[in-house]
């Protein structure tokens, strides 16, 4: 028990010193943060350094972002508990359990088969049932599923991929990361009928969205 209580408080330091502390205030994302044991969406050769400031390695290339970009992109999505969700990255999954604490149903596309089958794996251990996994090109969407109220991409892409806008409920939003490989612009873009409403959240680094819309 004692492992198990020192992970709990790191956690909630986590959350009060590198979130709360830095501006996200909304309560339910407050309490995602606490509830999801971060930890667990990595190897447990990790879990010293899993509450930590910074991504760490997943594998195949790959990393679970920095708490509070996770947290940045989370409260911008505007989420309310009814949403219909799309994730693009499923990568661990934890930013997945995440957005399954606040809302309705996530759908999430993972590039890479064997980190599907992880976070899988971690979510039904976690009983997080309300998710929606696939593997494939996520940067085509799930259009059988479409119209999701926000879709989030959690991989940097050249440009914002269209076939996402296109997905986008009325009023949805489309939370992105937008420049070069290496680093990029976090943009959310909000569907307002025939217009595509575009705001710059800051700069961000993260790994390449591959696909036919990405790298």
């Amino acid at each position: 028990m004692a492992p198990y209580r020192d992970m709990e408080v790191r956690r909630r330091r986590m959350v009060s010193d590198q979130i709360a502390a830095r501006g996200i205030k909304d309560p339910q994302v407050l309490k995602a943060f606490n509830d999801i044991p971060r930890h667990l969406f990595m190897d447990e050769a990790l879990w010293p350094r899993a509450y930590e400031d910074h991504p760490l390695p997943i594998g195949d290339g790959q990393t679970i972002s920095q708490p509070y970009m996770v947290a940045i992109m989370t409260d911008a999505m505007g989420l309310t508990g009814s949403e219909k969700v799309l994730e693009i990255g499923t990568g661990s999954g934890y930013q997945t359990a995440i957005l399954a604490k606040l809302c309705d149903w996530v759908y999430s596309i993972e590039y890479i088969a064997a980190l599907s089958k992880r976070a899988q794996a971690v979510l039904e251990q976690l009983k997080i049932f309300n998710v929606n996994l696939k593997v494939g090109d996520g940067s085509q969407g799930w259009p059988e599923e479409a119209p999701f109220d926000a879709i989030m991409v959690t991989a940097g892409a050249p440009e914002v991929p269209r076939p996402l806008t296109e997905q986008l409920a009325e009023g949805g939003r489309l939370v992105v990361p937008v420049g070069s490989r290496g680093i990029q612009t976090l943009m959310r873009v909000t569907k307002r009928g025939d217009e595509l409403i575009s705001e710059d959240l800051g700069g961000c680094r993260f790994v390449d969205l591959v696909g036919e819309h990405g790298w």
